[in-house]
């Protein structure tokens, strides 16, 4: 009885090891909570902005004359990327605490996997998203960051937490679910980078850091 008690606490051992040295383990569950806040925080400033019924935001990108809004693009730019910003600061540093907690370094192997297969399909998605403005379909650009940031999640998923994972997908389901629907990207938006981010993150703070 012993014996097998030792070879499971063995294999344990072995088995969190191979964990540690193949996986982003110290990806922290607030950091999602807290991007989920910045995320509505910009989506409230971007509906107050607009003062009017969202469903029809996107067409305020082009004037009467068919020039682009510059005004109406610089603050969508100025927003996202604060949010952005804010949200990547909040991943660092939580991830950083949670990391000197365990006696983990901040950028393992593992880690840089994980940038890499996340960067790929984002940055594929950025640009995508920077077409469809050039040729005008701006109806179409907050569908496209759900579903490219959705796919760069399940691309990643096998670097780090399993929960990224079924975020990615539920991600993509909902970008999906907006290209069909024009006109309410703003509200998907809000909803899969705010509502759900904070979901995820609660849960993934439940059971791996409490």
């Amino acid at each position: 009885m012993k014996e097998q008690q030792a070879y499971a606490e063995t294999l344990t051992e072995i088995r969190s090891l191979m964990e540690k040295s193949s996986r982003f383990l110290s990806l922290s569950g607030l950091s999602g909570i807290f991007a989920g806040v910045f995320a509505l925080l910009g989506a409230g400033a971007a509906f107050i902005y607009l003062k009017a019924p969202y469903a029809d935001y996107y067409t305020r990108a082009i004037n009467a004359d068919d020039s682009i809004n510059i005004d109406f693009l610089t603050f969508f730019i100025i927003d996202a990327l604060s949010v952005l910003v804010l949200s990547l600061g909040a991943g660092v540093y939580f991830t950083w605490r949670k990391a000197k907690r365990k006696g983990l370094k901040l950028m393992p192997k593992p880690a840089l996997r994980l940038f890499w297969n996340l960067m790929i399909p984002l940055a594929t998605g950025g640009l995508f998203c920077v077409v469809l403005g050039y040729h005008g379909y701006f109806a179409l650009v907050a569908p496209c960051t759900l579903i490219f940031y959705g796919l760069a999640l399940v691309n990643g998923s096998r670097y780090t937490l399993n929960e990224i994972r079924y975020l990615g997908i539920t991600e993509i389901a909902l970008g999906l679910i907006s290209s069909f629907l024009i006109g309410y990207g703003l509200l998907f938006w809000a909803i899969g980078f705010g509502a759900l981010h904070i979901v995820y993150g609660a849960l993934m703070w439940y059971r791996h850091e409490r």
